[in-house]
C-alpha cells in the first residue's frame, strides 16, 4: 500500500496542509527504514525525485542521508535479509542503494543540525522527531549567511595581518630593515615573490628581492623602468594599473628574483605612498600554478602598500634628519684636544641632560701658526642649557674664530664679540675665559682673561693650588664691558685648570643638596699635581659626576693646560726650525 495513501493528511497524522506543507523552507519526512514519507512543495522543487516511498539515499545528498542514519535509523547493506512487501514497495534495488531492515531500526533522539551543499547553494538541515518515530528534516538555505561569515572571517584575517604588518614595519627606523620587512611580508602573505623598487639614484635602481624561500637580497641594477608597465607611474605616485594589463611572459629579467624558478603567472605593480614623495613601488609575483590576482587581492595589496610606504618614508625621513643633525652636530660638539707646540691640552664635557649631546658649555683651542706664536684657548658658558643654548654656543664659537687675528688683544676681542651679541636677536649672555699660551723653553706662559667666568686654578708641582687673579664683565648683557688680564707661568708638571660653574655648583653629596664648591675642587686638584692634562680633567669630571649622582645638574666643562715634564725642540733635517716633542 502507498504510504501517502496510508497518511492522506501528512506523515502519520500531521496535517501538512495546515502546518508544514505550505512552509517556505524545504521539509521532508523519512521513516526509520530510510523511506521518504512526505515532502512539502519547497522540498519537491529542491529534490524532484523525493516522492513518498522513495529511498532517501537515492534522492538527497549523502550528507543528509548519513545524518538520517545517525538519528537511529542505520542503513543496512544489501543481502541483510531484507524481504517482504516493504522491499517490493521500495522498488530501488536496481539503483544499487543499500536497503534497511526495519527490524534493525533503533529509536533515538535526532542528531544535531548538519550542513552541506545542494547544487550551488548550501543548506543547514535540522531534524525533528515526530510522534510516530519518523524524522522530519527542515532545510534552511544559509548560503548568504555562510558567505557573509566567510567574508567577515577573511576581513578579520586581513585586518589582523595589516595590524601585525604595521607593528613590524614601525619597529625600526632603518630604511634597509624596513624594506626587508616589507618584501618578506609581501612574499609570505600576498604572493610567491615580492620586489621593492626604491626611487632611482641616477641610472641605478635599488631593488630588494624576497622569493619563496624568504631570503631577502638587496641589489642595484641599471634598468629601463618602462619595461614593466605601470612601474614608472607607480614610482611617481600615480594609481596602479590593473594586473590584467601586465603580460607575465614579457616581464624583464631584473624584476624576477634569482630563486624564483617557476614561470610567472600574474604580476601586480602598486605604488608605495610616502609623505608627499613616493617611497617606491611594490611588485608582486605569482607562479603560473596559482590563480591570478583577483580585484579584491589587488585592493588589499594597495592597503598593505600604503602602510609599508608610510613606514619606509618615515624611516627615510628619519635617516635624512639624522644625517643633517650629525653634520650640524660636528660643529657644535667640543673638539678632541691634544698637545700643541709642546703644551698639553685636554678637555672634557658633560651635558646637563642624559639625552643631550650639546649644550651651553663649550671650549676650543686655536693653535698658533708655529711654536713661537700663541695658541688661544677659549672656555665659555652660555646662559641656559639644551639646544637653545647650543645655538648661541655655535654663534659665539664662530665669531671668536673670525676674530682670531685680534687674539693678541683680549679686551678688543671681547669687545667686538660683545657688540655682535648685543646686536643679535638673542637675549642670552655668555661668560668666557681666554688664555693665550706659548711654550718658552721648559716653561709655559699664559695670558689669562676672564669675562664674567670663574677664575682658573693652578696646581703647582708641590700640590699647592692658586687662583688666577683675573675678572671681568660677562659678554652680551651690557654695552660697556671691562676685564683684566693675568700673566702666569707653568713649570714642568704644573697645570692650569679652566672650568664652568656646573662643576662648583653641582648639588649632591651625602645629603643630596650640598654644593660641590670651590674648596672641594681645589682639594681634588691638589691631588692631581704632576699628572698629565688628560688625567686631570678625567679626575675632576669623575668626582663632580659622582657628587651629583643621578640628580640634575648644569653642563660641566673643564680644560687643562699642562707644561709637560719632558719636551724638547727637535730640528728637522738639521736646517729647519725645531718643534717640541714629548
Amino acid at each position: 500500500m502507498d504510504t501517502a495513501q496510508q497518511h492522506p493528511s501528512g506523515p502519520r497524522g500531521i496535517d501538512s496542509g495546515t502546518t508544514w506543507g505550505a512552509a517556505p523552507y524545504p521539509v521532508l519526512v523519512a521513516d526509520q527504514s530510510g523511506d521518504v514519507v512526505e515532502v512539502n512543495a519547497a522540498a519537491a522543487v529542491l529534490f524532484p525525485s523525493a516522492v513518498p516511498g522513495a529511498w532517501l539515499r537515492c534522492v538527497v545528498p549523502a550528507w543528509i542521508a548519513d545524518a538520517h542514519a545517525r538519528t537511529g535509523s542505520p542503513a543496512v547493506e544489501p543481502g541483510d535479509g531484507m524481504s517482504g512487501p516493504v522491499a517490493v514497495e521500495r522498488g530501488d534495488t536496481e539503483s544499487g542503494a543499500p536497503a534497511v531492515d526495519p527490524g534493525h531500526a533503533v529509536s533515538g533522539p535526532p542528531s544535531s543540525p548538519v550542513h552541506g551543499p545542494v547544487g550551488d547553494r548550501t543548506f543547514e538541515a535540522h531534524p525533528t522527531r515526530t510522534d510516530d518515530g519518523d524524522v522530519m528534516w527542515w532545510l534552511v538555505d544559509d548560503t548568504d549567511r555562510r558567505q557573509a561569515e566567510d567574508a567577515l572571517a577573511g576581513e578579520r584575517k586581513r585586518t589582523a595581518f595589516l595590524a601585525g604588518a604595521s607593528t613590524a614595519l614601525l619597529s625600526s627606523l632603518n630604511v634597509e630593515r624596513c624594506m626587508e620587512v616589507t618584501a618578506r611580508l609581501a612574499a609570505e602573505h600576498l604572493a610567491d615573490a615580492a620586489v621593492i623598487v626604491a626611487p632611482p639614484r641616477g641610472r641605478q635602481v635599488p631593488l630588494t628581492y624576497c622569493g619563496p624561500d624568504g631570503d631577502v637580497v638587496h641589489r642595484q641594477v641599471q634598468a629601463d623602468l618602462e619595461q614593466l608597465p605601470g612601474l614608472s607611474d607607480a614610482l611617481r605616485g600615480f594609481p596602479p594599473v590593473p594586473s590584467r594589463w601586465i603580460d607575465p611572459a614579457a616581464l624583464p629579467g631584473w624584476v624576477v628574483p634569482d630563486r624564483f624558478t617557476d614561470p610567472v603567472g600574474s604580476a601586480v605593480v602598486t605604488p608605495l605612498p610616502g609623505h608627499g614623495v613616493p617611497a617606491g613601488a611594490l611588485v608582486l609575483l605569482r607562479s603560473g600554478g596559482r590563480p591570478a590576482f583577483t580585484e579584491s587581492e589587488e585592493v588589499f595589496a594597495r592597503l598593505f602598500a600604503s602602510r609599508a610606504g608610510a613606514a619606509m618614508s618615515a624611516a627615510r625621513m628619519y635617516a635624512e634628519q639624522a644625517a643633517i643633525t650629525a653634520t650640524l652636530m660636528r660643529d657644535l660638539l667640543p673638539p678632541q684636544l691634544h698637545s700643541v707646540h709642546g703644551v698639553e691640552f685636554a678637555g672634557k664635557y658633560l651635558p646637563s641632560g642624559q639625552a643631550d649631546r650639546v649644550g651651553g658649555d663649550f671650549y676650543d683651542v686655536h693653535p698658533g701658526t708655529d711654536e713661537g706664536q700663541e695658541s688661544l684657548v677659549v672656555l665659555g658658558d652660555v646662559c641656559g642649557k639644551g639646544l637653545d643654548a647650543a645655538v648661541l654656543t655655535g654663534k659665539v664659537r664662530n665669531t671668536v674664530q673670525a676674530l682670531l687675528p685680534l687674539a693678541e688683544d683680549h679686551q678688543r676681542l671681547l669687545g667686538l664679540l660683545n657688540g655682535a651679541l648685543m646686536n643679535s636677536h638673542h637675549t642670552r649672555f655668555v661668560t668666557l675665559a681666554l688664555a693665550s699660551v706659548v711654550r718658552s723653553g721648559g716653561t709655559v706662559r699664559l695670558r689669562v682673561t676672564s669675562a664674567g667666568h670663574p677664575a682658573p686654578l693652578i696646581v703647582r708641582a708641590d700640590g699647592a693650588v692658586e687662583t688666577v687673579e683675573t675678572r671681568g664683565t660677562l659678554v652680551g648683557a651690557f654695552w660697556d664691558i671691562s676685564s683684566t688680564t693675568a700673566h702666569v707661568e707653568l713649570a714642568p708638571g704644573e697645570t692650569c685648570l679652566f672650568f664652568t660653574d656646573g662643576i662648583t655648583e653641582g648639588r649632591g653629596g651625602p645629603l643630596g643638596n650640598e654644593l660641590f664648591g670651590v674648596r672641594r675642587l681645589e682639594s681634588a686638584l691638589a691631588r692631581c699635581a704632576g699628572l698629565p692634562a688628560e688625567a686631570v680633567v678625567e679626575h675632576i669630571q669623575m668626582l663632580a659626576a659622582q657628587w651629583v649622582g643621578r640628580g640634575g645638574h648644569d653642563d660641566m666643562a673643564t680644560v687643562a693646560i699642562t707644561a709637560p715634564h719632558h719636551a724638547h725642540l727637535s730640528a728637522v733635517n738639521g736646517h729647519t726650525r725645531g718643534r717640541y716633542t714629548a
